[in-house]
């Protein structure tokens, strides 16, 4: 099917090598309110984005994401926050309480930032910009919401470079269609199939060559090491525990 909407998110791959040139305002402006045009939760829009271009404080975000350098070369990183603070002052303006107690509450704001992310991904591209989602963001939230001086009810769910590419970024392949879509019910029949096709896909690209997930019980790294044994090593692992308590501090209840 020819469409240049889907060939552009065909041709999506994370950019991790940016040029140094800087981003107009005018430019982040665009690619966010493209992102507002997002679906969002009965039209409640709970999310807000900070964008960092001060090299003083990428720097302090990459060192809080991990150490990951393209954090700190690419000229913009945006975080992408659930936002329930807007929503408060609102009700305190009608004369209301907002309930934020539920896991709800706190899963209509993440969502809804999350496609907001996306839909600024996909405007960024069109504009021949690269991009790259930090999850890590979540590795030192405490940090990172004095750094950006975040009130109570907003947290980040995620962080994302963007910038020139450096170099053309690698396309992933991705799980065979028949291991992520299933008709009438939710149907399993010829995943193994699949999954090792993809695994053997994964593999060849080579991309996991001194990228292995540690585990205390293996000391030396696995042959045929592709996306099972990595995606297996990785969930097997407690990560961000103190996620629960920092989204109550931040007055997100999760009853």
């Amino acid at each position: 099917m020819e469409n240049p909407t889907i060939d552009l998110i065909h041709r999506h791959a994370s950019v991790r090598r940016y040029k140094a040139d800087p981003l107009p305002a005018s430019i982040i402006e665009a690619i966010v309110t493209a992102g507002q045009r997002a679906s969002t939760s009965s039209n409640l829009q709970t999310y807000s984005v900070v964008s960092v271009t001060d090299p003083t404080k990428r720097a302090r975000l990459s060192e809080l994401c991990g150490g990951q350098k393209h954090v700190a070369e690419a000229p913009v990183f945006l975080t992408f926050c659930a936002d329930l603070a807007r929503l408060e002052r609102v009700c305190h303006l009608r004369g209301y309480t907002q309930v934020v107690g539920h896991v709800e509450n706190f899963l209509v704001a993440a969502v809804d930032a999350a496609i907001l992310a996306q839909n600024t991904a996909l405007a960024a591209e069109s504009l021949g910009l690269g991009i790259c989602y930090i999850g890590s963001i979540r590795n030192n939230l405490p940090q990172v919401i004095d750094l950006l001086e975040l009130p109570r009810l907003v947290v980040p769910i995620t962080g994302m470079t963007v910038g020139w590419p450096d170099v053309e970024p690698r396309l992933r392949p991705r799980l065979p269609l028949r291991a992520v879509l299933h008709w009438e019910k939710y149907d399993t029949t010829g995943e193994d199939g699949a999954l090792r096709e993809y695994d053997r896909a994964m593999i060849a690209t080579g991309i996991y060559k001194g990228r292995q997930v540690p585990v205390p019980v293996i000391e030396t790294e696995t042959e045929d090491y592709g996306w099972m044994e990595q995606s297996a090593r990785r969930v097997s692992q407690p990560a961000r525990t103190d996620l629960s308590s920092v989204l109550e501090k931040q007055g997100f209840g999760l009853e």
